[in-house]
């Protein structure tokens, strides 16, 4: 559980979709132990020329029902990744009984979120200093 910490912490802070005005929210950002032992954490790892690699993650909050984490490594992305994580995340869903999963999304990631199949709810303001912008809220639906 260590290895997965520290790779996953890694996949986080070296996001691109965190430089520049983002890059506070990751910059001391710890995926620990704690953290895979209390949360549904799905990781997807590379085969052969990925040598094991994590490819990206999820995170699955049951109740309420929220994908607290989803992140894919910089250089796997545009690869179906994405789209495997959510799939998965749907399926870990509708095996817990949810009819729908909560996601407030960074920013940039919104148009993914959106081609992924979740529908705009809302908008989750900012809180400074911890979180300085407005942040889209959408929702997948789990169907039965």
């Amino acid at each position: 559980m260590a290895r997965d910490a520290k790779r996953l912490t890694r996949l986080v802070r070296g996001s691109s979709a965190y430089e520049g005005k983002y890059a506070a929210a990751v910059a001391g950002y710890r995926v620990g132990p704690d953290y895979i032992e209390a949360h549904r954490a799905f990781v997807a790892v590379g085969a052969d020329e990925q040598g094991g690699r994590a490819l990206g993650f999820y995170s699955l909050v049951l109740s309420p029902p929220e994908l607290d984490l989803l992140f894919v490594a910089d250089e796997a992305q545009g690869r179906g990744v994405g789209r495997l994580l959510v799939a998965h995340m749907r399926s870990e869903a509708r095996a817990a009984g949810l009819d729908s999963v909560r996601v407030v999304s960074h920013p940039p990631a919104a148009g993914f979120y959106h081609r992924a199949g979740a529908v705009r709810i809302g908008t989750a303001l900012a809180n400074p200093p911890a979180v300085p912008w407005d942040r889209p809220e959408f929702e997948f639906r789990v169907p039965p």
